[in-house]
């Protein structure tokens, strides 16, 4: 949990609570102890529902029937937007090197 809400930049309640309210499209493993063992599909479902509900402003409810509804036009927002964050640490390491 504290890994992926690493991954996020939220904090671990934010991730747990996302995790219970989208149980439908969130499906992690437990371990012996009962953590929670996300798989890289539910961290990418994670950052969708963060994309919907902080920078499109839906609420969880919204963000819900968006991922039901239109889940691969999110998914092509989130990686687009994954994508230029790479991009611009990379451009901000190469105006240090100068």
């Amino acid at each position: 949990m504290g890994e992926v809400a690493e991954i996020l930049g939220e904090n671990t309640s934010a991730v747990r609570y996302w995790s219970n309210y989208f149980e439908k499209f969130i499906k992690p493993d437990r371990n012996a102890k009962g953590n929670r063992l996300y798989h890289p599909e539910d961290v990418e479902t994670l950052q969708q529902i963060q994309f919907l509900v902080k920078k499109q402003g839906l609420t969880l409810e919204g963000a819900a029937l968006k991922l039901q509804e239109d889940r691969r036009s999110v998914e092509g927002r989130v990686k687009a937007l994954t994508i230029l964050k790479d991009i611009q640490a990379r451009l901000k390491e190469v105006r240090k090197a100068l």
